[in-house]
């Protein structure tokens, strides 16, 4: 009988992560090359641990502790990768650094507790596992004391993710009490039969902790501030940190879609901080700052596809967002460098209302057609999945009239088409991927209810307006009222500062 590879990739990272405690201080001469080559071997075990899996089916190991299964493969690679990349960047961003090896010690030791954590087959070792990433964060976030912005990012972060942590130890409490069982197996089988009021209560304690760990609306602020921090603690985020609560989502997906009420809160706070968070994010002209405010509104997105019930596609957003926006990160230094070099360009052209109505009729041909085709081949989808997709088509909208703006269109609309049939042609390829590869091990969509159906719709609506006033923008852009809209969404409408406020001043406090 082989050995499973997948539970040990989180061995690596912790046992270096004890070669730190020893050497603290400015030069740990050797010990960085030690802590890539943990994270790399971390990797290797991962990814054969995955072939494992794909091969041979769950590897469980711990009775039951860790699961083993396709869900804790790919994140286990995901977290894997990305961490890899970060400590072999942190190698040379903090090379003589004081405290570089108490740096490393604790990335490593953050690395291998989140690859523990998202192999969870036990709610128990979910919550402690989180609990412990939650105050390794704190102390990266914290690494430079001296920054009063970087203190306050930390405190906000500390006070959402013990709260969050508060939460999800009252739903192993309740679910206990509901089903005598913290183990993850044993807990969504058990939703099959109905969930009764106390693992109901459970449930929606599960989504209002996982909405405080994405940093949804109106608990953001911790996630915009978080800029005095190293870069390489920005990239570590969305190494199962930042989306953690899509994960937990994710893990107890049959319970969650048997509460409507979770999957309703879910699409209503995750949506419009989508809405909100891509908004302000147009008005940042720091780099850094407007990739937090991506994240907001990506985090939101994945957060109402969990409500909507699409699993698969909720977990092919995790992996997708987290590589692009930890290396949009580790590239922002380069990507300011690079645009500072480059000439001004010439104007930009602006469309009008009816080049943005042919867009927008382009852009919806285009998906009826691939719609039509991804049915034919792949078989039909869901009205969620189709929700989604639609969503999508609004920013290919956007692509697309600014084809048909420019001044010598012909090139440039064929471009703009191309990729937007391209995309949209992506969209339900790697939708089909996703759902062969996680498809097995997460609930189907379920049949839209009237509630659902008045949730997608106002998703739609919702999302199409933006769309539509994202591309007539530079036409009433210098109108007075435009003007002072956008210095207020550029302060995030100042919700962030009336909830230091609500919190006693938190964010106005320095640190000892």
């Amino acid at each position: 009988m082989s050995v499973p590879l997948l539970p040990l990739a989180a061995l690596p990272p912790l046992l270096a992560a004890l070669a730190f405690v020893a050497a603290p201080g400015r030069r740990p001469g050797r010990l960085p090359a030690l802590a890539e080559g943990a994270v790399l071997a971390a990797l290797f075990l991962a990814l054969a641990g995955a072939v494992q899996v794909a091969l041979g089916g769950p590897q469980p190991a711990g009775s039951g502790l860790l699961a083993g299964d396709r869900i804790a493969a790919i994140l286990a690679s995901l977290v894997a990768f990305i961490g890899w990349v970060v400590v072999r960047y942190t190698r040379r961003y903090l090379d003589g650094e004081a405290r570089e090896g108490r740096f490393h010690g604790l990335l490593l030791a953050a690395v291998g507790t989140v690859l523990a954590t998202v192999q969870a087959g036990s709610l128990a070792l979910l919550v402690a596992g989180l609990a412990v990433t939650g105050l390794l964060v704190e102390r990266l976030l914290r690494f430079y004391p001296e920054r009063a912005e970087a203190v306050r990012a930390a405190r906000k972060f500390r006070l959402a993710w013990r709260t969050s942590d508060a939460l999800l130890l009252g739903v192993a409490g309740l679910f206990w009490v509901a089903f005598g069982t913290l183990d993850l197996a044993a807990l969504r089988e058990a939703a099959a039969g109905g969930l009764p009021p106390v693992a109901q209560a459970g449930v929606m304690l599960a989504a209002l902790s996982a909405l405080l760990r994405t940093a949804a609306f109106p608990v953001h602020g911790w996630l915009t501030e978080v800029m005095e921090a190293p870069t390489p603690v920005s990239a570590l985020l969305h190494a199962g940190i930042i989306n953690s609560g899509g994960v937990v989502l994710i893990l107890l997906a049959p319970l969650v879609q048997a509460s409507p009420a979770a999957m309703a809160t879910l699409v209503l706070v995750g949506g419009f901080s989508a809405l909100f968070g891509a908004s302000v994010m147009l008005t940042q002209s720091a780099v850094k700052t407007a990739l937090a405010w991506s994240t907001v509104a990506q985090m939101g997105f994945m957060l109402m596809q969990c409500g909507l019930g699409l699993w698969a596609l909720a977990l092919l957003h995790i992996v997708a967002h987290s590589l692009y926006k930890a290396h949009a990160f580790l590239a922002s230094g380069g990507a300011v460098i690079e645009v500072r070099d480059r000439r001004r360009p010439g104007p930009v052209a602006t469309p009008g209302p009816m080049a943005v109505t042919r867009a927008f009729a382009i852009a919806l041909a285009v998906y009826a057609a691939a719609a039509t085709a991804s049915g034919l081949v792949l078989g039909p989808k869901s009205a969620q999945a189709l929700a989604i997709g639609a969503i999508l088509v609004f920013g290919i909208a956007y692509l697309v009239a600014q084809g048909l703006a420019d001044a010598a269109p012909g090139a440039l609309t064929r471009r703009t088409i191309a990729a937007s049939v391209a995309a949209t042609l992506a969209y339900f390829a790697f939708h089909a991927l996703a759902e062969s590869v996680a498809g097995p091990a997460l609930p189907a969509p379920p049949v839209p209810s009237p509630l659902e159906w008045a949730l997608l719709a106002v998703a739609l609506l919702s999302f199409g307006a933006v769309a539509v006033a994202q591309a007539l923008f530079p036409l009433w852009a210098h109108h007075p009222a435009a003007a002072g809209l956008r210095v207020h969404l550029a302060n995030g409408l100042y919700v962030n500062a009336l909830l230091d406020r609500l919190t006693g001043g938190l964010g106005t406090r320095t640190a000892a």
